[in-house]
């Protein structure tokens, strides 16, 4: 097939430099937006914080741009303006050779949980050969501090990765040894081991520990089940007396790794983007200051955009030089007006969020809530749904009755026996408030909770109930059931 040249018109949509950029600081939230503003300063010598500063004889990029520039406007190309690898201007050199030596101070880290098991290693009286078996088993222990691998891979493991020939009774006697480390019921192989580790170390001569451990060696399917009626038949005890074992198991931990690392972890501190008073029935909204930052064009760099331009007629270096100026004066004045946009927007939003589920905001009741979704919103705001779903995400507000995230306010609507249309999350609250105050020894199981819902003018399905129950954490019935 020969190859043949022709004319074609196309019509297609782009979405300009501005626009991506304001669309990717829409959807980061307050912390990120300082850290966002920085990079850009770090990136972009021409933009500065603080108020900008105006005076009478202040510089018209526009007109100079006109006036001296070589090119033609038909002739200028936005391509000059970006350039994609950042080759005009970096933030640091790379003169240096790959033969050279770089010498860094390493930064210590948080522990992980097997190093911190390690460490209690050198305080026991271990031979080589026992520290490398006890090594490798810390080494296949998961963050919950389970050994989640056979006791013969490990054999195997140490003889082809160690040259260490052992058996499979040395492996379980280090196990062992590693058992009584902390925290309690590490190195345990399944949860009902984890549990009788930690009984064992608690064992006192208290008969209702005593107790809680013969219930996890004989009838230990039966608890996990809460058949409390079959235990109690054949331990020949009360009801009481079964209370309080089950309450001693309770207080056991399931995932001994996990409590290691929940106490090393830090804890995220959220930034409310906006915040909604209430001041004699009305609300008022007020936008977080970090999301108002004071930027600036530098009045150094307009000022170098007036010298080059007087050169750039005759001079190369100066008409390159004036390029990059105008290069980074015009990323400046986009990344302002992207902020200055953003702030807009964030406001528009959720102010229309406030005035649509006011009756919550007034009252902080969840039944107040309306059904609402990001077609409602983005219809009077006159905005697309995608806009609307990137300043929810990740967004908070701080209101009088607690800090909440902007998807908080979104639920899908449901309709009652009278014809309302009322948010599912209302149902929600209803089917929360009715768990918590049955019976535990006889919890209401789903099709019960649906009738209850019935009688309140709710025309829900079983199924329906039992896909909010989930979306609640909340177990079946079943697994409510207590003593």
């Amino acid at each position: 097939m020969a190859l043949k040249q022709y004319l074609a018109q196309k019509l297609e949509q782009r979405l300009s430099p501005q626009q991506i950029q304001l669309m990717k600081l829409l959807q980061v939230p307050t912390m990120e937006l300082d850290q966002r503003i920085k990079q850009e300063i770090e990136e972009n010598p021409a933009l500065e914080e603080g108020a900008e500063e105006k005076d009478e004889d202040e510089f018209d990029n526009e007109d100079d741009y006109d006036k001296d520039d070589d090119n033609d406007d038909a002739d200028f190309d936005i391509s000059a303006y970006i350039d994609e690898d950042g080759s005009d201007y970096k933030t640091k050199a790379n003169n240096t050779s790959k033969d050279d030596e770089e010498r860094v101070i390493p930064l210590s880290g948080e522990q992980s949980f097997q190093e911190k098991m390690t460490e209690q290693l050198h305080l026991l009286d271990m031979d080589d050969v026992q520290f490398m078996i006890a090594d490798t088993i810390i080494g296949n222990i998961d963050e919950s501090g389970y050994l989640n691998r056979e006791i013969e891979a490990i054999v195997d493991d140490l003889a082809f990765s160690a040259n260490i020939t052992t058996t499979e009774k040395e492996v379980e006697e280090v196990l062992i040894i590693i058992q009584d480390l902390d925290p309690a019921g590490v190195g345990a192989r399944d949860l009902k081991e984890c549990l009788l580790i930690q009984i064992n170390r608690k064992q006192d001569g208290d008969i209702t520990k005593y107790t809680a451990k013969i219930i996890l060696e004989q009838f230990f399917d039966e608890f996990t089940k809460k058949h409390y009626d079959k235990i109690s038949k054949k331990l020949e005890i009360e009801d009481q007396d079964l209370k309080e074992a089950v309450a001693e198991i309770l207080k056991l931990n399931p995932k001994p790794g996990g409590s290691m690392k929940e106490s090393s972890k830090n804890h995220q501190q959220i930034i409310p983007d906006f915040m909604i008073t209430e001041f004699e029935g009305r609300l008022e909204l007020t936008l977080n200051g970090r999301n108002a930052p004071e930027l600036k064009v530098s009045r150094d760099y307009e000022q170098m955009l007036r010298t080059y331009a007087e050169g750039a007629k005759t001079s190369r270096s100066d008409k390159d030089a004036l390029q990059f100026v105008k290069q980074k004066l015009d990323g400046a004045k986009w990344f302002i007006d992207a902020i200055k946009q953003r702030q807009n927007t964030l406001l528009l939003t959720m102010n229309a969020i406030m005035e649509y589920q006011k009756e919550y905001f007034l009252t902080g009741d969840e039944t107040n809530f309306k059904p609402m979704i990001l077609k409602d919103i983005a219809e009077i705001v006159s905005l697309d749904i995608s806009t609307i779903s990137r300043v929810a995400n990740s967004k908070y507000v701080q209101t009088g009755y607690g800090i909440f995230s902007l998807k908080y306010f979104f639920s899908e609507s449901l309709s009652t026996d009278s014809g309302e249309e009322v948010s599912t999350r209302e149902v929600k609250k209803i089917l929360s408030e009715a768990i918590e105050g049955e019976k535990k020894k006889r919890p209401l199981t789903d099709e019960k909770l649906a009738d209850l819902l019935r009688e309140k003018g709710y025309n829900i399905a079983r199924r329906t109930v039992a896909k909010y129950r989930e979306q609640l954490n909340i177990p079946v019935a079943r697994l409510r059931k207590e003593l």
